[in-house]
């Protein structure tokens, strides 16, 4: 990413997060939804936003909510920002974060399972 393309990804996600704080209309848009990263192509035409939604059982309807409102959105956040070309907006689930949580759980599992066995070592060298 080019340092324009990284600034207008930063002024997005902010404008985008204050819009979602406030609130959206549309019943399918359930929970807490979050703005994690905003990657824009280098022609500023499109911005992929990625989210997370809390709880997980809303992330597929709340998704269609916010595609079907992504031009709402784009009005509003233009509001609140001035680019030349706004671009257009595609919503998706941030996939790397249910990875980092799946590893964290992982990592955590093996090291209770560690002290485990050297609890159990102690006890038998007891």
């Amino acid at each position: 990413m080019t340092q324009r393309t990284e600034q207008v990804a930063s002024t997005l996600k902010r404008a985008v997060q204050e819009v979602l704080a406030r609130g959206i209309s549309d019943p399918r848009i359930h929970g807490l939804i979050t703005v994690t990263r905003v990657d824009v192509s280098a022609d500023l035409a499109n911005a992929t936003l990625y989210c997370t939604v809390i709880p997980n059982k809303h992330e597929e309807l709340s998704l269609h909510g916010l595609q079907s409102a992504s031009r709402w959105i784009r009005r509003q956040v233009a509001d609140k920002v001035r680019f030349r070309r706004m671009p257009q907006f595609r919503f998706r689930i941030d996939e790397k974060l249910l990875k980092q949580q799946e590893v964290l759980a992982s990592i955590a599992e093996a090291n209770r399972e560690d002290e485990r066995r050297e609890e159990q070592k102690k006890k038998k060298e007891n």
